[in-house]
């Protein structure tokens, strides 16, 4: 199993309704250099432009990204090349980011390469230092800026860091 650490971005609350508008992953690894960017072509007339506004991207840009079916199969086959078995999801926010992955994996490729698991970063996180008030944020190195492959190597760092602090073990 292999920790992939997802980020993405959307112009609204849920899948299906509104879009993914971009996302970015990362193989949790020392360097964090394997990493995959997607940038989609909306799939709704619906938007909200507060949610828009948090990718730093126009809607009139996200008419001219990829269309998501070619993005899917791209990250699709990212993953097999890059993952020996099962990719494990992980985020720091699972149940918006899977959502979204597992909506448009299933709805443009009939299956999701992560199966129905994921994991959340900031729950685990809270686990290892046995402190439900904690948070992990404070261990990125990398900005939090809103660009889904800067955030999950953000997140990525942070996981390396509390599991080297705390002895654990990584897939």
């Amino acid at each position: 199993m292999t920790f992939i650490m997802v980020d993405i971005e959307a112009d609204g609350p849920i899948p299906g309704d509104y879009s993914m508008v971009s996302f970015g992953a990362v193989i949790v690894e020392p360097d964090l250099q394997r990493t995959f960017y997607g940038q989609l072509k909306p799939i709704s007339e619906r938007w909200i432009p507060q949610a828009l506004a948090v990718s730093g991207h126009s809607r009139e840009e996200t008419l001219t990204f990829d269309e998501p079916a070619v993005v899917m199969q791209r990250f699709a086959d990212w993953l097999k090349r890059e993952v020996k078995g099962r990719p494990h999801f992980i985020a720091d926010n699972n149940g918006f980011d899977w959502s979204f992955i597992n909506w448009y994996f299933h709805h443009f490729l009939g299956d999701n390469p992560f199966g129905y698991n994921s994991t959340n970063l900031g729950s685990l996180y809270k686990g290892v230092v046995r402190d439900m008030f904690q948070n992990f944020k404070h261990l990125r190195k990398t900005a939090h800026d809103h660009h889904p492959v800067n955030d999950a190597k953000g997140n990525a760092e942070a996981l390396l860091t509390f599991a080297r602090q705390y002895g654990l073990k990584l897939p």
